[in-house]
């Protein structure tokens, strides 16, 4: 399970909670401009925007979980099991395998208004990478400082979606997600105000209790509502630590904690990762399960030029701070 998030407080920042019960090894990968990029419909695209984000390297290729390009357009991809759907090759599209999608869009477009074009003549296939990686089901945010889009393939074809909530989890799918939001409309970060009935005198007990209701399990549906109430009502301060703290705040409101989501009879599910891209000026910052400390990796201070893949492994151990 995964949630992602966009935030726009001065600059344009988007990330992402990763959870699992296991790791695949990630690290972030900086893909510099010249790095031959090549896809399965047999296209080698060999200059490209610069690309950096999270990733498990396979074969020297970073298969991304979310990344920005340098022009601030950003995505990731999250679980979407049960409803995804992919085609085999269709005459005329462009084919793309699943996990394809994130550098395919980044190293060609701007801007998410230059994606939806593409989009337009994309097929997502059912090509694995790997006997050893299997097609996953996913389905991805794709957003910019203007505009958000969820991109869904599903039984009945491919689904893009606006998205003016800026928020992503997994099932259902997005139309159900943001339809159920309606529900809990009447929450409110102020206090509430009585309405039960005339002539009735209530008066709040303790503070917060405007977002009554606010659900505070761990499904994706509630982490949805989570997320999209604690992003649209958030306020931080305007230097940069603020708000990039700001935005890991924002999404420790989702954060998985070992032993609270058991998965078969012996594994949990935790956030084994959290990213926060200034996608305004390329750094991409992180914090790991056991290292809540942030890191922080500047695309701007790599060689654009390059044409190998930077990796910097994750910073997994706690670093504390004494003061004495």
């Amino acid at each position: 399970m995964c949630t992602a998030v966009t935030f726009k407080s001065g600059d344009f920042y988007f990330g992402r909670t990763l959870d699992n019960d296991f790791s695949y090894g990630e690290e972030i990968a900086f893909t510099p401009r010249n790095f031959p990029l090549p896809f399965r419909n047999g296209r080698v695209i060999k200059k490209h925007y610069a690309i950096i984000g999270t990733a498990h390297t396979e074969n020297g290729l970073p298969l991304y979980y979310d990344a920005l390009n340098e022009k601030g357009l950003c995505a990731a991809g999250l679980n979407f099991v049960g409803n995804a759907v992919y085609n085999g090759v269709v005459e005329g599209a462009d084919n793309i395998a699943h996990f394809e999608i994130i550098p395919w869009l980044l190293s060609q477009c701007d801007s998410v208004d230059g994606a939806r074009k593409l989009l337009e003549k994309m097929n997502i296939t059912d090509e694995a990478f790997s006997k050893e990686l299997p097609p996953a089901q996913l389905h991805w945010i794709l957003a910019d400082e203007r505009r958000c889009l969820v991109i869904e393939a599903v039984k009945d074809g491919l689904k893009i979606h606006e998205n003016p909530y800026g928020v992503l989890a997994n099932n259902p799918p997005f139309e159900m997600q943001a339809f159920n939001l309606s529900n809990y409309m009447g929450l409110s970060a102020k206090p509430p105000v009585n309405s039960f009935a005339a002539g009735l005198n209530f008066r709040p007990h303790s503070k917060g209790m405007g977002a009554l209701g606010l659900p505070g399990d761990l499904s994706s549906p509630s982490r949805f509502v989570r997320a999209a109430f604690t992003k649209n009502n958030s306020v931080c301060g305007n230097s940069e630590e603020e708000r990039v703290g700001q935005f890991f705040h924002i999404l420790s409101s989702v954060w998985q904690t070992r032993g609270c989501c058991a998965v078969g009879d012996s594994g949990y599910e935790i956030t084994v990762y959290a990213s926060c891209c200034n996608a305004s000026k390329g750094v991409y910052y992180y914090t790991t399960y056991g290292n809540r400390q942030i890191t922080a990796v500047d695309m701007r201070r790599e060689d654009a030029e390059g044409e190998e893949v930077v990796f910097y492994p994750f910073i997994t151990e706690q670093n504390i701070k004494r003061q004495n």
